[in-house]
């Protein structure tokens, strides 16, 4: 359980919309080419609409103070049966980079950590209506800075998705080297136009961030969250 797992939710019914085309989408998009199970109508770069209304706020902020960046987006919305997917993928990578066998019963504790470290970063799969996954809903998008030529995608001391202490946000604050000081201030950057536009950053992930879910009511004091699973049938053109 999350410390935001309680919060109750009240539906606000607001459809699943498409990213628009001048946001930077970062294809091919990486859990679909692992063969994430998306279904033929199921396009993971949706959003809610009131969601979508603050990313692109969020991205005319970033304009505004560094007209040479822009956002690039790596992930948005994503169903219960990706999000079930993909855990089992990463704990499965995680398994074979440290040398674990899974169906091994004399390493069943090596696995229990590499499970609980998945955990940190993956929200389990739940498909309790009260313990939505947050990309589940629509409310959460997974992203990054991106040089306005050419799209290129900034170096933020780690890869989106990795598991470890690395790509806690505040990670690099005392660093005192060149690269990881420049790392701290890319991440300070996103983290300040994003929070101007209402949302609110995951603890542990530098790149997610969400507006309208439990983690967002949790961590901005509201009493009830706004959006639930949203089911494939709300999303709109």
């Amino acid at each position: 359980m999350r410390p935001w797992s309680s919060i109750p939710i009240a539906e606000s019914h607001e459809s699943l919309v498409a990213l628009p085309v001048d946001l930077l989408r970062l294809e091919p998009h990486p859990y679909a080419r692992l063969g994430a199970p998306y279904g033929a109508e199921a396009d993971p770069f949706r959003l809610r609409s009131g969601v979508l209304d603050r990313l692109l706020q969020a991205q005319g902020i970033l304009s505004e103070r560094e007209p040479t960046l822009r956002l690039a987006i790596f992930d948005a919305w994503r169903p219960i049966d990706v999000q079930a997917f993909m855990v089992e993928h990463t704990i499965d990578a995680l398994c074979l980079e440290r040398g674990i066998r899974r169906d091994d019963p004399s390493q069943a504790a090596a696995v229990d950590v590499v499970m609980q470290d998945v955990a940190r970063f993956w929200a389990a799969p739940s498909r309790h209506p009260a313990t939505p996954p947050p990309h589940s809903t629509g409310a959460a998008v997974d992203l990054t800075l991106a040089t306005v030529q050419g799209g290129q995608p900034l170096e933020m001391g780690s890869p989106i998705d990795a598991i470890g202490s690395v790509s806690e946000p505040d990670h690099f604050a005392l660093a005192e080297e060149v690269p990881e000081r420049l790392f701290h201030q890319r991440r300070t950057l996103l983290r300040e136009v994003m929070v101007a536009a209402g949302f609110a950053q995951h603890p542990n992930e530098w790149w997610h961030y969400s507006y309208g879910d439990q983690l967002w009511a949790w961590s901005s004091g509201v009493s009830t969250a706004r959006y639930a699973e949203a089911p494939i049938k709300s999303a709109t053109a």
